[in-house]
């Protein structure tokens, strides 16, 4: 496979971890914050976190928890603008002020804070209320942070695995939605489609916005959003442009979520979704509902993957993670949910029209369902965890190379929390990174990036 990752085809192909390119044995580091041991780090490195669920933002309203995907912006002084999402689910109430809510009764949304190298915040309060499983999403080059809805719950839906009562709700949910750095956010973007939503990534060439869906019980598709004018004319994302779903050329239906060869590379296609925002009458079941979108373009031959959530924009080439994807390895017990595997790393170049495969986990000890993902300053991508046990940051380097960053010391009272939104900030002196839990909050983490990958 040529190209960036050209050294990834032939990594994990009998089960090893290929060596390289990290920064050294993990070991207990203290939080600057209060000295509770919360990450294990190579040695030399530090870390703060900040901005805990239950903590008063700077504008005095209480920051929500299970902190997810987010971006970093350049701010002032040498600060950095994150914009964060907060994957709340239920008719539970706004968080912040309910007269600027999308919808009052959803507790999700995005929260803005101005934070220093060193994890430090300045200032922070919502940017986004009202919306609901807010889980990844993608930094926008004119300065903005697209924030995905993971659901497809409202009024006209039946409940989903919750339980909670979706007629409390007041809109419709499963858009996405644009928060600008500087500004207000506008409504959702209905023409991008209403579906399980997982993160998105701009393509400057072609001006489209890729969309990952993570169907968590379903197949889930790849998307592209192409709005009626180029977003970096525009300087948003308008309404009312078309979406589609990629499909393999000459092999209809094809199903990437098992195991594939190394090095599998893909032409590809693209089928119109004729109606990305479908009106439910009747209030379908949750299940129905949240598969419509999708079924129309495996109607006409889309491909199908398991569980796609982080993407990432890295010089010609989106890379995306489903979840779930791959084959079964030796020892390994198959995850719940739609997928088998561990794990894949994939690469769609919008220049070439071909979609290749990166990396394939060869087992949960090497790697255990990446979620979501970014790029270092040198390209590595760097994946974050979504395991059933310990849960690592990890690196996968242009030469094939994967390696342990950070392990999370469990979250006492949540054995489902993770890292989340990971996140270099200007200048790559700080990699922000959250735990998503009941118990949210993020973390500000420097040291000596030149030793290894990152």
């Amino acid at each position: 496979m040529a190209g960036p990752f050209a050294g990834v085809a032939s990594a994990g192909r009998n089960g090893e971890l290929r060596p390289g390119g990290g920064y050294g044995p993990l070991v207990p580091i203290a939080d600057e914050r209060d000295g509770v041991v919360r990450l294990h780090l190579p040695k030399g490195f530090k870390y703060r976190s900040f901005n805990p669920a239950g903590e008063a933002f700077t504008d005095g309203s209480t920051t929500p928890g299970r902190h997810d995907g987010m971006a970093a912006f350049r701010g002032p002084r040498g600060n950095a603008i994150l914009v964060r999402n907060h994957e709340v689910n239920g008719p539970v109430g706004a968080f912040g002020d309910p007269a600027k809510a999308y919808d009052p009764a959803a507790g999700g949304g995005t929260a803005t804070l101005e934070v220093t190298r060193y994890g430090r915040v300045v200032k922070s309060g919502p940017s986004l209320n009202g919306t609901q499983m807010n889980c990844s999403g993608g930094p926008m080059p004119w300065g903005a942070w697209v924030t995905c809805e993971e659901t497809v719950n409202g009024p006209d839906v039946g409940n989903d695995f919750t339980g909670q009562d979706n007629t409390r709700l007041k809109q419709k949910h499963g858009y996405i939605f644009e928060v600008p750095v500087d500004g207000r956010p506008s409504g959702p973007i209905r023409s991008a489609g209403r579906f399980a939503h997982e993160s998105a990534a701009f393509d400057p060439l072609t001006g489209a916005i890729y969309l990952t869906e993570d169907n968590f019980a379903f197949p889930s598709g790849f998307y592209r959003y192409l709005p009626p004018k180029n977003p970096l004319k525009a300087g948003r994302i308008l309404d009312g442009g078309k979406l589609q779903m990629l499909a393999v050329r000459d092999q209809p239906g094809k199903d990437l979520s098992a195991g594939q060869p190394a090095g599998a590379s893909y032409r590809v296609t693209w089928v119109d979704i004729d109606d990305p925002d479908p009106a439910f009458t009747g209030t379908p079941s949750n299940d129905t509902a949240i598969q419509a979108v999708g079924k129309q373009g495996r109607d006409k031959g889309a491909a199908i993957f398991s569980r796609l959530e982080g993407a990432i924009h890295h010089h010609g080439t989106v890379y995306f993670v489903s979840t779930q994807g791959g084959a079964t390895a030796s020892g390994d017990t198959p995850p719940s949910g739609f997928g088998k595997g561990r794990g894949q790393v994939w690469a769609y170049e919008s220049w070439s029209g071909r979609l290749k495969l990166v990396y394939e986990s060869p087992g949960a000890v090497t790697l255990d369902l990446p979620d979501n993902v970014t790029t270092s300053p040198r390209g590595t991508l760097v994946l974050c965890e979504d395991g059933n046990g310990d849960n690592y940051l990890r690196g996968l380097t242009r030469r094939g190379e994967i390696f342990d960053f950070s392990r999370l010391v469990p979250v006492a009272g949540d054995s489902g929390a993770e890292f989340a939104g990971s996140t270099f900030g200007p200048g790559g002196h700080t990699l922000y990174v959250n735990v998503q839990s009941s118990q949210g909050l993020s973390f500000a983490i420097w040291g000596p990036w030149q030793r290894g990958g990152f």
